[in-house]
């Protein structure tokens, strides 16, 4: 089972989708209890979700699951959200707040780095060469990242989550352009509700790729997954219909995105242009 895969595609948006693999290596799953067995934190089906909306979109998707290491937190360790309630690098307890692990079988600090090494560092090698692959095609490349949660996780957040929620770091990781294009789309979309930097405002891919100022731009998309799930437990399975509800939004916000990427770039070479002659 390779760490990564890879649909590298010629369009300036990239996807990423860091949390939907559930592979768990065999030694690390016999040490998982029940409640970490089933699994239930996955991004379940975004990888599919997604899948052909926009042609040409480049996918970079983690098939470990986020219980072996998280791909979308800070391999030193930082807390993307200081104060309160979440899960770490190296997670030891699920999204409920209640143990993923047998007793005593936790990893350690040297394992936690074997993980890191082995599973984090590889996807975001992989991320990172897609996003300079793009950039020199485009002059800029767009870092779309893929998420989805369960809308009801009293250990996260009171009540129901909304159905779109839009991360970009209180609007430091993208161009503005790019936020009001994604939350102009979100707005529109009749029966469902979105909010921008609410819980979720860009985990450490966000955060780490998105440098406007460098022509990489990054936002996040978190869903409810009541928006595209049958169920929110066990099986966790797609719903046909949510998923084509919800499918044509999401492939207009894409769309936006290509389409911005163009004018931005222009944007970027005529400011360039500006400085060299003022």
């Amino acid at each position: 089972m390779q760490p990564v895969d890879v649909f590298a595609g010629n369009s300036p948006v990239i996807l990423g989708v860091p949390h939907a693999g559930t592979y768990v290596p065999e030694e690390i799953f016999a040490r998982l209890n029940e409640t970490g067995k089933a699994l239930a934190d996955t991004d379940w089906h975004v990888d599919r979700l997604y899948r052909d909306l926009l042609p040409g979109t480049t996918m970079v998707c983690a098939n470990f699951h986020r219980y072996v290491i998280d791909a979308n937190r800070d391999p030193e360790g930082a807390s993307l959200y200081p104060g309160q309630n979440t899960t770490g690098l190296c997670p030891t307890t699920g999204f409920d707040g209640l143990p993923i692990y047998l007793e005593g079988q936790a990893p350690d600090e040297a394992e936690i780095e074997e993980r890191r090494v082995a599973w984090h560092a590889t996807y975001h090698a992989a991320l990172a060469a897609e996003i300079e692959r793009v950039k020199a095609i485009h002059g800029v490349a767009i870092l779309y990242d893929c998420h989805s949660i369960r809308s009801h996780i009293p250990f996260l957040f009171e009540g129901k989550l909304p159905d779109f929620n839009i991360g970009t770091n209180g609007g430091t990781t993208c161009a503005r352009q790019i936020e009001a294009a994604v939350v102009a789309r979100a707005k529109a979309a009749e029966g469902y509700e979105s909010i921008l930097n609410g819980r979720f405002k860009g985990g450490w891919t966000t955060r780490h790729y998105g440098k406007p100022g460098a022509n990489v731009h990054a936002i996040q998309m978190e869903l409810a997954q009541c928006t595209h799930l049958a169920t929110e437990a066990l099986p966790f399975d797609y719903s046909e219909e949510r998923s084509a509800r919800l499918r044509p939004h999401l492939g207009l916000i894409l769309s936006d995105l290509a389409d911005l990427a163009g004018a931005l770039n222009s944007t970027d070479k005529k400011t360039s242009r500006g400085d060299q002659h003022g």
